[in-house]
């Protein structure tokens, strides 16, 4: 993953809302929600919980995909995942990191 594409992702979910949408539609799967779904779960109104999808959408999150009458938006999760390596790479100087509670061995 890019350092531009990084930070992207991070500015997109440097707003409440929109990791409150992120992490519904991580939740969700790859069965993904629909806006209605969304909205309703999260108590957000539907033209700003639109603004947001446009955003998590520019950065690469989240797709979109239309089913029948329906859009269905989800995670992406090969993005999601390529931001979580790009950011642990370099993690206890290159060594596996320790488990919870072993902190001690790890240089972090």
């Amino acid at each position: 993953m890019q350092e531009t594409d990084v930070v992207r992702a991070l500015a997109a979910l440097a707003q409440e809302v929109r990791l409150r949408v992120f992490r519904a539609l991580v939740v969700a799967g790859p069965a993904g929600l629909t806006p209605g779904d969304l909205a309703a779960q999260l108590e957000v109104a539907p033209n700003t919980l639109s603004f947001h999808l446009k955003e998590l959408s520019h950065a690469g999150l989240i797709s979109q995909e239309r089913q029948g009458r329906n859009l269905i938006y989800r995670a992406a999760f090969d993005t999601m995942n390529g931001l979580l390596a790009y950011l642990t790479e370099n993690c206890c100087e290159g060594q596996t990191c320790a488990p919870a509670g072993a902190a001690a061995s790890c240089h972090c």
